[in-house]
């Protein structure tokens, strides 16, 4: 009936939104995990050492490694859709303080705790560990700034 397909309709639009904004987050948090990591290696040069480990990473040349660029577009698609969920539960009066609180606490929930283990069990400085989670941070802040701005 006519009353189900624009009910279809505005869900699928709102999928497409959610969507749409994922990937874009997701190109932003690429570029801005690649800037944090391009500063970590010129502050500590022993890191490029580490990430050449073949003990402890793959090589480039392996076809999984592939799967490291498309991770943050999965991450940002589910960022986009969790953002759906809580942003009216969001404190905040400024698109910043609202980008920021969405990143931070999402950082808090899965980056601080994920960090936590892999320093625990895999053989990598604390200097690496501290890199990827100012790194995820900065991520998760720049897609909250993101969804803060443009899916209202």
């Amino acid at each position: 009936d006519r009353g189900t397909k624009i009910a279809l309709n505005h869900n699928l639009k709102i999928m497409k939104k959610k969507i749409f904004w994922g990937l874009i987050a997701g190109i932003a948090m690429l570029i801005t995990g690649m800037i944090v990591s391009r500063i970590f290696s010129l502050a500590w040069p022993a890191l490029n050492a580490q990430y050449a480990n073949p003990a402890l990473f793959r090589l480039w040349s392996d076809p999984l490694m592939s799967l490291f660029f498309f991770y943050p577009f999965v991450l940002g698609v589910i960022l986009a859709n969790f953002w759906e969920m809580v942003k009216d539960k969001v404190k905040g009066a400024t698109l910043w303080s609202k980008g920021w609180n969405f990143g931070f606490g999402y950082f808090v929930l899965a980056g601080i705790p994920g960090m936590l283990i892999s320093y625990a069990t895999f053989p990598v400085s604390l200097v690496m560990i501290l890199s990827w989670l100012l790194s995820g941070l900065a991520e998760a802040v720049v897609a909250g700034l993101m969804f803060a701005k443009w899916m209202k």
